[in-house]
Order: C-alpha cells, then sequence, then structure tokens
C-alpha cells in the first residue's frame, strides 16, 4: 500500500503532515505486510514512480479533488502529526473519512 502525505520537512523524524498548500515535501509511505518499509519525498505529490492508493490529509477543508480523480481514498489525520503517528492510525484504522 502506497500512502501519501503532506510534510513542512524531509527528515522523517522531524516532519510533520501539514496543508496541502503548505507541503515542503510529499511523502510517500510504502506499506507492507503492517510495516513501513519506505518512506519516499517528493517536490509534487504526482512526482512519484507509483501511483499513491491514499492520501492523508490534517483537516476536512483542503482541497482533495485532485487525489480522488486519481482514484486515492482521502483519509483525515485531525490528531496525528508525525510519520509514526500516521502510520499507526492507519494500521489500527483509526484515520477518519473525508466529511463532505
Amino acid at each position: 500500500m502506497l500512502v501519501l502525505v503532506p510534510m513542512d520537512s524531509t527528515d522523517v523524524q522531524e516532519a510533520k503532515i501539514t496543508k496541502v498548500f503548505e507541503a515542503k515535501t510529499w511523502a510517500q509511505l510504502r506499506i507492507e505486510e503492517g510495516e513501513l518499509v519506505e518512506v519516499l519525498h517528493n517536490d509534487v505529490f504526482d512526482g512519484f514512480d507509483s501511483w499513491s492508493e491514499a492520501a492523508v490529509v490534517v483537516n476536512d477543508g483542503e482541497p482533495v479533488m485532485d487525489f480522488m480523480n486519481m482514484s486515492m481514498v482521502v483519509l483525515v489525520a485531525h490528531t496525528q502529526k508525525t510519520i509514526d503517528e500516521i502510520l499507526e492510525a492507519y494500521l489500527f484504522r483509526e484515520l477518519h473519512d473525508l466529511g463532505y
């Protein structure tokens, strides 16, 4: 599973999720068998070699139509900020569906 997250830094240990238009980098998390296998970074959300299957945003008001047009599931991390917190919430299905 490939999960796309807008981040404020490329430093995996320090980075926090941010608003789509404020993203300094995009992280693509490769999750296999319940584990984080790889974190890739790109300046643009559609610049990765493989398409992401899901996108995680910081709140319900984010511009997500581009993700939806690319057939990504859009999830919201209301309280999770770091990659580890987002990963854990994703694995335990604690991320929220996008509210319209």
